[in-house]
């Protein structure tokens, strides 16, 4: 696998998986357009390690005070008034994506990833995204979710492995529509995204343990990792950043215009392309 290619799927994994436009579609867009080669399990292996790494380094301490809040061992954290429960509510919400992402893998990673499939998801998400823009109060921060609030922006995510969809869109407009202020909406999907992103890293990496890293992959491997890591800590840190001004239109533009560009190239290269 050339080396330009692992950088590119690298940056792109990085950006897309926490950006709210799919990083499922971005990854099978882009080879599809340039006719790469599938790069293969094991690269697929390492974008996933790598973003977990990112979202667990980014927010180790606050799963660490959740965890201890949820257990009892601690009552309250400084400066932070989460509820106690929110880190049960967070296990709650991961099943039912779980559930899904289970029993429906293998239409996700074949029959699914269809241009037509991605241009739809891509602009249906992007018209929820701005009707919850339009509707929803913001008042909310992650410290005042609830056990509703949880099972809303859980369900929702069981919609994730629809390629164009994307985890993080549709988590952060359930959590728009449950009236979570931008930030808070970032936030909350990102903490849930992170049980879903190591279950993903951990049956790819089983699959990979039966038949073991291909000849001339591990080089791609470790710089898909380093690569997606680094890209995707920093996308977390500047996303959250920006929505504290900043809104969701210029996602909301992106998705649809891109559902355009690439229900043309469809309609123009014809189905054998894809």
């Amino acid at each position: 696998m050339p080396l330009y290619q692992v950088i590119v799927l690298g940056v792109v994994q990085g950006l897309t998986e926490f950006l709210p436009i799919s990083s499922t579609a971005h990854l099978w867009l882009i080879p599809w357009l340039f006719h790469w080669n599938d790069p293969g399990l094991t690269f697929d292996v390492a974008l996933h390690v790598g973003t977990l790494l990112a979202v667990l380094i980014y927010f180790f301490r606050t799963w660490v005070d959740l965890l201890l809040l949820g257990c009892g061992v601690k009552k309250q954290i400084a400066g932070v008034a989460y509820r106690p429960a929110l880190f049960w509510f967070l296990v709650l919400a991961t099943v039912p994506a779980g559930l899904v992402g289970w029993f429906f893998q293998e239409q996700a990673e074949t029959s699914w990833r269809q241009p037509n499939i991605i241009a739809g998801s891509f602009i249906l998400v992007a018209l929820l995204m701005a009707w919850a823009e339009k509707v929803g109060h913001g008042k909310k921060d992650v410290a005042h979710v609830g056990f509703v609030d949880s099972l809303w922006v859980g369900a929702a995510q069981a919609l994730a492995p629809i390629p164009g969809v994307s985890r993080a869109g549709i988590t952060m407009t359930a959590a728009l529509f449950r009236n979570m202020n931008r930030s808070a909406a970032a936030r909350f999907s990102f903490l849930l995204s992170t049980p879903i992103i190591a279950g993903a890293a951990l049956k790819a990496g089983m699959d990979l343990a039966h038949g073991g890293i291909a000849p001339g992959m591990v080089m791609p491997f470790v710089v898909g990792v380093l690569v997606s890591g680094i890209v995707g800590y920093a996308t977390i840190s500047f996303f959250l950043k920006f929505l504290q001004f900043g809104t969701f239109k210029i996602f909301i533009y992106y998705r649809i215009i891109l559902g355009i560009i690439v229900l043309a190239l469809a309609f123009f290269l014809g189905p054998e392309a894809a």
